[in-house]
Formats: structure tokens, C-alpha cells, sequence
């Protein structure tokens, strides 16, 4: 499904996806025509926001037991809670895996999927807070290469996604550790990365931690470190310079060209920076729901002041 990345057309932006082991656009033709899956890495994305609604970023689908792929909204209706239609959000078969273990009836589909092994994860960051997460084995790679985190390491396998979950929430009860993290948070610390050595220590405290509570309630331990993509080397380099992208991604026009990319946050070189100013970090997830045109003329407008953070 992966493809260069389109220099023309109008889209609603389903965000960065790193399904098929790399960062790519997921973007849902207005026209109709299946989702394009676009390479965005040393690619030059010229875009404009169109409007400031948002848009619904469709469904997911089990394609078989293991696998589940996105499915465009087939309307291109506006978002509402939870960033789908109405419409959508009722056929979404994927919708109850956060709370499966809280008991009610779910899908055949979800239940054949979760039932296969999961695991328990711990997740870092660039401003040092750390996440507990689960992954189905299928996906434990993916996903935790689209959370943007600095160091990971997997904590346990378990039997099914109910069991997993139990464990995440055993694990946030005894050491106070969030099971989710701001990505507005990601991006300013990515952009202040000075040193690795604090949010390595930091991982390394809350994995004691973590594995303390899991040997508690008689939880086998593996500790197996997550290679981090290669597509992020730069921007968790903290020799490479950078600053805050200094507009809202958002809205308005912009261009750049991605030269790394660490979950949905990149570094990239903007157009009209003069050749000695530093890349940018911004963050591609805001994106989400929005209805973009793509158009090699579009090019961010010049950064009144951006001042060098090193």
C-alpha cells in the first residue's frame, strides 16, 4: 500500500502510520479513490489546511485473526467524539479493545484477536515521563515505534489482551505510572533535547520499578530492550540542533522536508529558513481529521523570530 508522497490533491489526513515499519502519511483521497500509505521520510511536504473543522478519520476492520487495516469514511462526514462519524464509530470493529477487560459483550473479530498473546510494555520520553502500554504480538514492533519515546523496553508476555490489561492497570496502580502521555509534551521535549543520559536513567528507575510489581504478583519478567527505527536516529541525537517548528501546523500553509521522524514527531528543514538555521520539530499527528491540499507551491512563511535553543 506504501507510495511516494502525492505533490497535489485534497485529503483528509489520517496521521503518521508505522504499519509497514517505516513513517508514512495515511492520507483518504476526497475523492473516494482506497487510502494512499505515502513515504514521508527526506520527502518535501508542501500542504494547506483547509478550514478548521475536523473530519472523520474513518474505521478500523480485522482483515483476518491477526491483522486489522483503516477503512476511509465513505462519506467524509465531520468528526464527533472520538474523531468519527456516528456512522463510523458504530461499525468500528477495533472500538472495545481498550476495555475489554472490563467485561460486555464484544465482536467475534476482537475477541479472536485479542485472545492471541500481547505484551506489556514501558515507554520513555524525551521530557522523561514514562507510559506503561500493551501491543498484540503482531504489532509489538509498530507500536511502540508510532508512541515518539526515547527508550522502551518490553516488560512481559501475556496469554491474551484481557490478561495484559489487568497487568497494565496492576502496574499504574502500584507505581503511580500513566498509561498515556500528551503529544504536545513529546514534541516540546523533542525540541529541548539536550542530553539522553536523564530520560535513561529515568527509564531505568521506572523499569525497576515496574518489574518489582510484576514479581509481586508472580509475573514472569523478560526485560527485552526496543530497537528504536532507524528513521528517528536524528532526532534522538541530541548533537543534532533543532528548534520549535515556530507556526501552528495546523492551519495555514507550510513546506518542509522530513529528515527524521520519531512517532509522529519529525525534524525538517523549512522553506525560506535561511541556510543556517536550525531544522524544525513539529509534530505531523495534529494533522489528524484535518482536510489538507497538497500543492509543491505552499511553503511556510518566514519565522518572524527563532532564536537557536543550543
Amino acid at each position: 500500500m506504501g507510495q511516494a508522497l502525492p505533490t497535489s490533491g485534497t485529503y483528509v489526513c489520517h496521521g503518521i502510520t508505522w504499519a509497514t515499519a517505516d513513517p508514512r502519511l495515511l492520507l483518504a483521497p476526497v475523492t473516494g479513490e482506497p487510502l494512499i500509505c505515502a513515504a514521508i521520510t527526506d520527502s518535501r511536504l508542501a500542504y494547506q489546511v483547509n478550514g478548521t473543522g475536523r473530519w472523520c478519520t474513518g474505521r478500523y476492520r480485522f482483515t483476518d485473526r491477526i491483522r486489522v487495516e483503516a477503512v476511509a469514511c465513505p462519506d467524509q462526514s465531520p468528526a464527533m467524539t472520538g474523531g468519527q462519524c456516528a456512522a463510523c464509530a458504530t461499525r468500528d470493529e477495533f472500538r472495545f479493545a481498550h476495555h475489554i477487560h472490563s467485561g460486555g459483550r464484544i465482536p467475534d473479530a476482537l475477541a479472536a484477536y485479542m485472545a492471541q498473546p500481547h505484551w506489556l510494555y514501558l515507554a520513555t520520553f524525551a521530557d522523561r515521563t514514562t507510559k506503561v502500554g500493551t501491543a498484540a504480538d503482531p504489532r509489538r514492533r509498530s507500536r511502540l515505534d508510532e508512541q515518539g519515546a526515547l527508550f522502551a523496553t518490553y516488560l512481559t508476555k501475556s496469554a491474551d489482551g484481557r490478561a495484559v490489561r489487568h497487568l497494565e492497570d496492576a502496574v499504574t496502580r502500584r507505581t503511580a505510572l500513566p498509561q498515556a502521555v500528551r503529544a504536545a509534551a513529546k514534541v516540546k521535549a523533542l525540541a529541548e533535547l539536550r542530553d539522553l543520559a536523564p530520560a535513561r536513567a529515568a527509564h531505568q528507575q521506572h523499569l525497576d520499578r515496574a518489574a518489582a510489581a510484576l514479581s509481586e504478583l508472580g509475573v514472569p519478567v523478560v526485560l527485552e530492550p526496543w530497537r528504536p527505527p532507524r528513521e528517528g536516529d536524528l532526532l534522538r541525537t541530541p548533537q543534532t540542533r533543532r528548534t520549535l517548528y515556530p507556526h501552528d501546523p495546523r492551519e495555514g500553509e507550510h513546506g518542509i522536508t522530513v529528515l527524521s521522524c520519531l512517532g509522529s514527531q519529525v525534524l525538517a528543514s523549512v522553506d525560506n529558513n535561511a541556510d543556517d538555521e536550525l531544522p524544525n520539530v513539529l509534530d505531523l499527528g495534529v494533522l489528524k481529521g484535518r482536510r489538507i491540499s497538497l500543492d509543491a507551491r505552499f511553503s511556510s512563511a518566514p519565522a518572524a523570530v527563532q532564536s537557536a535553543l543550543f
